[in-house]
C-alpha cells in the first residue's frame, strides 16, 4: 500500500516528505543556550584580542599584590631563628627573590630587608654622582658599609644575628613591618613608639593645613 501525503510536503517528482527545518524553541532552556552558545565565542574572541591589553593589566595586577603591607611580631626560636611571616614570603615568592639584601635603615632603629632590586637602586643613585663626592661616599657607607646578604631556611625561618639585634636593640621578638618593596625588622615597642609619633605629627599636619 503506497502510503499518501499532502502534495505540499512533498518534493517535486518525488514521494517522500520535504524535511522541514525545524523551528527554534522559544522556550527559557533553548534561550538559555543560545546565550551560552553566544558568551562562549564572547570569550573566544577576547581570549586572542584580550592578549594586546590583559599583559599591562597582569602587570598591574602583580604590582598591586606583591608589596609588603602591615606589621605582625614573631618571637625569635630558642636558635635565634624567627619565621617570616607567610604574607611576607608570599610577596618574596611573588618577586623571586631568594637572597635577600639587609641593610641598616637610614632614618630608623630597624633593618631594611628587600632583593637585589633594592640594592641596585641605590648603587644607581651612587652612580649618577662623582664617585669621590660627600654624597657618594656617604650613600656607600650606608649601603655597603651597613649590609649583609641573608637567606631563609627551609622553614621560611631568618637568623637573627649580632648584626639585627646590635642596631635595633631586637631580644627576643621580632616586628615585621611591611614598607611596599620592602620590608622591615624592628623592635615591636621601638615600632609603637615610632608609629604613634608618625601618626601624631600627621594629624599635626592636618590641622594646620
Amino acid at each position: 500500500m503506497v502510503p499518501c501525503y499532502p502534495k505540499c510536503a512533498l518534493h517535486q517528482g518525488n514521494h517522500l516528505p520535504i524535511h522541514r527545518k525545524a523551528k527554534a524553541s522559544s522556550s527559557p532552556e533553548a534561550l538559555g543556550g543560545t546565550f551560552l552558545i553566544r558568551l562562549a565565542k564572547l570569550c573566544l574572541i577576547w581570549g586572542v584580542s584580550g592578549v594586546f591589553w590583559s599583559g599591562s593589566l597582569r602587570e598591574r595586577m602583580f604590582r598591586v599584590m606583591s608589596r609588603f603591607l602591615s606589621n605582625a611580631t614573631n618571637r625569635i626560636d630558642a636558635k635565634g631563628r624567627v619565621s617570616v611571616p607567610s604574607a611576607f614570603r608570599s610577596v618574596l615568592a611573588q618577586r623571586n627573590i631568594q637572597e635577600l639584601y639587609c641593610f641598616q635603615d637610614f632614618v630608623f632603629p630597624a633593618i631594611s630587608v628587600g632583593g637585589l632590586d633594592l640594592l641596585e637602586r641605590f648603587e644607581r643613585q651612587i652612580a649618577a654622582e662623582d664617585p669621590f663626592s660627600p654624597d657618594a661616599n656617604e650613600m656607600s657607607l650606608l649601603i655597603h658599609g651597613g649590609g649583609v646578604f641573608m637567606r631563609l631556611d627551609a622553614e621560611g625561618r631568618l637568623m637573627v644575628t649580632d648584626f639585627i639585634r646590635g642596631f635595633t636593640g631586637i631580644s627576643d621578638e621580632v616586628t615585621f613591618v611591611g614598607r611596599a618593596d620592602h620590608f622591615q625588622l624592628w623592635q615591636p615597642q621601638a615600632f609603637l613608639a615610632a608609629q604613634a609619633q608618625a601618626r601624631g605629627e600627621r594629624k599635626l599636619a592636618g590641622k594646620r593645613s
